[in-house]
């Protein structure tokens, strides 16, 4: 899968409230109030990344999870981050 412009990445981004690129990933925080609605977020997470077999890096905390994207065999943004980010805007 062919990495995205610089150009795509920041128009896809536009669509994706809270979502930041950092260097070659993208990322985003969510809150939640408190560690069992943490680990709900986890399961979706994990759910769909399992569902599209494109795992994201994944920080957990008490109240937030931290979600970095990136499609590590290219080495970079591509639509399969861009697609997973927006089913996770869908479900959560």
């Amino acid at each position: 899968m062919p990495l995205l412009s610089d150009e795509q990445i920041t128009n896809e981004l536009k669509s994706l409230g809270g979502w930041e690129r950092n260097e070659n990933e993208i990322i985003k925080t969510f809150k939640t109030k408190n560690f069992v609605d943490t680990m709900g977020l986890v399961n979706k997470i994990a759910l769909l990344a399992e569902r599209a077999d494109h795992h994201p890096d994944l920080g957990v905390h008490y109240s937030k999870v931290v979600i970095n994207l990136s499609t590590h065999s290219e080495g970079g943004i591509t639509e399969k981050d861009i697609s997973l980010a927006k089913e996770i805007e869908e479900a959560n």
